[in-house]
């Protein structure tokens, strides 16, 4: 059977190591190298005992050598790694960057919210921000693909329909978030040991979370006016999945059975994307270990006003999942497999 081999660079990671768990039930994939630094020569067994009866190499530090032996180069690495890596590419290379190297596409945007310089500035023309319910196929003419945040995709998986539509108001959207410790890496036990992380909730990034700049971009994609929205994180004493909920104004002409129709309308031939029935109180798990986004549209008690219920694994939908969802578009696989 065809396969393809691919480099996982930060395999170690919450996100490594989920990626790994669904490409080895991939049957197009072949896990050539697994990289890392501070865990060379361990099995990535040792991070994950579900992987311990897979075949899979030993953590090596990555090399550009390697970039003659790989079709696919998975990156799940601190900000500003990816980039350096897209400059060593060969023609044979994809790049599907996990981190924000990718998302932005405006270099001092990056340096702004970052707080770094870009290293590879020649190559964000080159690339893509792909949330595969929006770019679709379109990821098939970019070798250099930008994954977006766990937050932003559940935030643009609902919104970007209704703003295309012009059915909100968007003077005054708020948005409310809440994620697993694990969307912080694993430094979270430490950098939280004060806050008590397991027992509590946190807010962050109050008013000025980086993801601000990435749903801006996005959702500025889909119309002329201006966009003010507040966006609030929480981390939450779970250990993954993402509930954000989001609160708008409706424009005249429109309810909330519309709002649904919008949705349903536009996700419909998206196998990942499930519109539940209104005032549907959903949780985060119903969605943990699976690739899917659950919407609910929820009434309030002011008729020009709804509520809107978005959930999904910041792992994987989030995260893994999505990388192996824009891979089987790039490379005409089913855009199930591996993700089942």
């Amino acid at each position: 059977m065809y396969k393809l081999n691919a480099l996982i660079a930060g395999s170690t990671g919450y996100i490594g190591v989920q990626l790994i768990k669904l490409l080895v039930r991939h049957k197009h994939i072949n896990i050539k190298y697994l990289c890392g630094n501070t865990s060379v020569g361990k099995k990535i067994s040792s991070y994950d005992h579900l992987l311990n009866l897979k075949k899979l190499p030993k953590i090596t530090k990555y090399n550009k050598s390697f970039l003659n032996n790989v079709d696919i180069v998975f990156t799940a690495l601190p900000n500003g790694e990816a980039q350096k890596i897209s400059r060593q590419l060969l023609k044979k290379n994809t790049l599907i960057d996990l981190a924000a190297d990718f998302r932005l596409k405006n270099s001092s945007e990056y340096f702004k919210w970052y707080k770094q310089k870009h290293k590879a500035i020649s190559n964000i023309k080159n690339s893509i921000y792909a949330l595969p319910e929006i770019t679709g196929k379109k990821v098939k003419q970019f070798n250099i693909i930008g994954c977006p945040g766990c937050y932003p995709t559940s935030i643009l998986l609902p919104l970007i329909p209704l703003i295309q539509k012009q059915s909100i108001n968007l003077k005054n959207i708020i948005i409310d978030s809440k994620s697993g410790y694990s969307g912080a890496g694993r430094g979270v036990h430490k950098k939280y040991r004060k806050k008590n992380l397991y027992e509590s909730l946190s807010a962050y990034g109050v008013g000025f979370h980086r993801h601000n700049s990435e749903i801006n971009q996005e959702l500025q994609n889909f119309t002329n006016s201006k966009i003010n929205f507040t966006f609030t994180p929480h981390l939450t004493p779970m250990f993954r999945g993402i509930l954000s909920t989001i609160y708008v104004d409706l424009k005249l002409g429109f309810s909330i059975d519309k709002i649904k129709k919008i949705l349903k309308q536009f996700h419909k031939k998206n196998n990942f994307v499930k519109v539940l029935r209104n005032d549907s109180l959903i949780s985060t798990n119903d969605v943990i270990n699976t690739n899917n986004c659950f919407i609910s549209v929820c009434k309030t008690k002011y008729k020009n006003k709804i509520i809107i219920l978005s959930a999904i694994d910041n792992l994987i939908k989030g995260g893994a999942g999505q990388a192996v969802q824009n891979m089987n578009l790039k490379f005409g696989f089913n855009v199930k497999e591996g993700l089942q």
